[in-house]
């Protein structure tokens, strides 16, 4: 008899849809696919026995750096089929991932291209032009004060491209003192659009008139009048907008650049010689979907780069003005696939249903002890029958709870009962998948407990309800079976990521007591580390980078253990000397502690305080 096919598992967590050939699944495990294709399992059983626990995160550098180039070499290829004779350039906005893990092998990665850093804060700005290489562009948008601008005037001097863009005209008087204080060379000057279009999704609000930043028509032409006044027309040498993160449809980009572009156009013709680049900002959407027929976009990187193209070419062939240099600011597209989060399972809470617990008595209510013959007779013939009735019983022993006619060791046996005899029928009908099966599944999930913090490394699904793709790292070349739910380790009920039906997640039926069961959580390397709260104290995992050598082979590398107890506390301003001081008394003057033991205790405790916060291990049998 022919052997049942398993079900494909880039199919069941979409890694044809999300995964962009940047990982593979081989021989059961998730493999990274570049070089000699290491297994995710095989680096994090690496790194767990040298001592580092809890959850981990891995930065993968050639992943940026592919999307960097995979978005120049689009553009140059849409300028090529288009004839379009302006340049292409783009920056990083640093607000998305600061850490120096992502920075510094980005600029040394991509130094070959036009490629630089955006900044939106006084730090950006340091860490900007510390980190460009220079020539390279530098861009700074957000509110500025003198001080901030001053700075920007300091990286002109320095030898930097750099760009002021004025979100307001007060930064333009400010812009127009410090020449005059400061002198040449005065930085290019660069000013944000206020634009009618508006953006869709959660990000829309960065788009249209009520938008946080930009000028109105009024102001841009207020604008004019100053530069023209103070001799400073030559400086503007950029428009932008930007009209929202994670932009999922292709249509409100479109509007947008055409009305830039025509602004574009006037402006020229107001005299804004040196005005040659439209900067359309951020906003090239991620795919973190793993389901047919729910992408996070409408629209590929293609297409995107060639109605940018074709639309400015359009508009400026018909105004009559130069072809603009095209600037990017995209963020989330860069730097998402770089980051993967690795947590191991710590328990899988069906694993407390075991015959063991049962506390049958010599005479038990009828339906419970139906249940218990169920059970015991269940079979690959009965199973689909046996479930049903299973689920019916538990629904009426409940009631009878309720309402005081069972008591409660009738209820304890009933819900071990059940929850054995759905393990029990999940495994004879592992092989006969059907819709009804996976139906009641889906109603009875697998709650596994995760040891992540979930608003430390996936706020923006707390806060936005934002998914990112998960999947096991190994066997998967076995069958899932359990509908699961995800709870993270923090003390709040909102650290779930529950059972979605429209976006369900598979996993295995492991005990994890006997071996060790490892979740990725893949495209979180975008705003999710720089967002990251230290909710119950938990900090940020430990990080490794994995880079490949010219031969291919891996090497672990820039290991950042997670911080300790003490460390994250003195983050917090306090006192670790007295948080110690106070404990250490609190030991020595306790009554329930013999002097012998004091000395054992505190340096149990020191050992604890010189950990993470991360849990090690579970064991409720120990």
């Amino acid at each position: 008899m022919a052997s049942k096919r398993l079900p494909d598992p880039a199919r069941i967590y979409g890694t044809h849809i999300w995964g962009e050939e940047n990982f593979v699944i081989d021989e059961g495990v998730v493999k990274i696919n570049h070089g000699c294709r290491p297994a995710l399992v095989e680096i994090t059983k690496r790194l767990r026995e040298e001592g580092y626990k809890g959850p981990l995160f891995f930065r993968l550098p050639h992943l940026a750096e592919k999307n960097v180039r995979t978005l120049f070499a689009h553009f140059e290829r849409a300028k090529k089929e288009f004839g379009y004779t302006g340049k292409f350039k783009a920056v990083f906005p640093l607000k998305v991932n600061q850490f120096p893990g992502f920075i510094i092998p980005l600029m040394e990665a991509t130094e070959d291209l036009d490629y630089g850093l955006e900044a939106g804060s006084k730090g950006e700005l340091i860490l900007a032009m510390a980190y460009t290489n220079l020539g390279r562009p530098i861009t700074v948008n957000g509110f500025k004060d003198r001080e901030m601008i001053s700075i920007g005037f300091l990286a002109a001097k320095m030898g930097h491209n750099i760009t002021l863009t004025i979100e307001g005209i007060n930064e333009l008087e400010l812009i127009i003192k410090e020449a005059r204080r400061l002198g040449t060379p005065v930085p290019k000057i660069g000013l944000r659009i206020r634009l009618h279009t508006g953006g869709i999704g959660i990000w829309a609000k960065s788009g249209g008139f009520s938008a946080k930043f930009g000028l109105t028509s009024t102001e841009l032409l207020e604008a004019m009048d100053l530069l023209k006044t103070h001799g400073l027309t030559d400086r503007l040498s950029m428009i932008h907008f930007h009209i929202g993160s994670q932009m999922n449809h292709i249509s409100p980009l479109k509007k947008a650049i055409r009305e830039a572009g025509n602004i574009y156009a006037e402006l020229r013709k107001l005299g804004a010689d040196n005005l040659r680049a439209i900067n359309i900002g951020g906003g090239l959407a991620v795919e973190y979907s793993q389901q047919e027929g729910r992408s996070s976009r409408n629209y590929t990187l293609e297409e995107f780069s060639n109605d940018v193209v074709f639309l400015l070419k359009e508009i400026a062939d018909a105004k009559g003005v130069r072809e603009p240099t095209i600037f990017t600011e995209s963020g989330r597209f860069v730097a998402a696939s770089h980051g993967v989060l690795v947590a191991p399972v710590l328990e899988l809470f069906s694993q407390e249903y075991n015959e063991e617990i049962l506390r049958l008595k010599e005479v038990n209510p009828p339906l419970v002890q139906e249940l218990y013959d169920l059970y015991r007779s269940i079979s690959t013939k009965n199973a689909r029958e046996y479930l049903h009735d299973a689920l019916d019983h538990m629904e009426s022993l409940l009631t009878l709870f309720d309402l005081g006619y069972i008591d409660l060791t009738d209820r304890a046996n009933t819900e071990t009962l059940v929850h054995l005899i759905i393990k029990k029928a999940i495994s004879l009908l592992r092989h006969k998948p059907s819709q009804e099966i996976r139906d009641i599944l889906d109603r009875v999930q697998e709650r596994y407990l995760v040891n992540f913090s979930l608003f430390q490394s996936l706020p923006d699904y707390w806060g936005l309800g934002q998914t990112f793709p998960v999947m096991p790292l190994d066997r998967l070349d076995r069958q899932p079976t359990r509908s699961a739910s995800l709870w993270d380790i923090t003390c709040d009920s909102d650290g779930e990521i529950a059972f979605n039906i429209e976006n369900p997640l598979y996993l295995h039926d492991v005990d994890v007591e006997k071996e060790e069961y490892f979740l990725g959580f893949f495209k979180v390397g975008a705003y999710q580390e720089v967002l990251g709260m230290r909710h119950n104290l938990f900090t940020h995992p430990t990080e490794a980078t994995i880079r490949f050598d010219e031969e291919g082979n891996y090497h672990i590398e820039n290991i950042v253990e997670a911080q300790n107890i003490l460390d994250v506390l003195d983050d917090f301003d306090y006192d670790t000397k007295e948080i110690e001081r106070r404990i250490r008394q609190q030991i020595e003057e306790s009554d329930t502690i013999e002097e012998s033991q004091r000395k054992e205790i505190l340096g149990e405790l020191y050992l604890y305080l010189s950990e993470n916060g991360y849990l090690r291990t579970i064991n409720f049998n120990e």
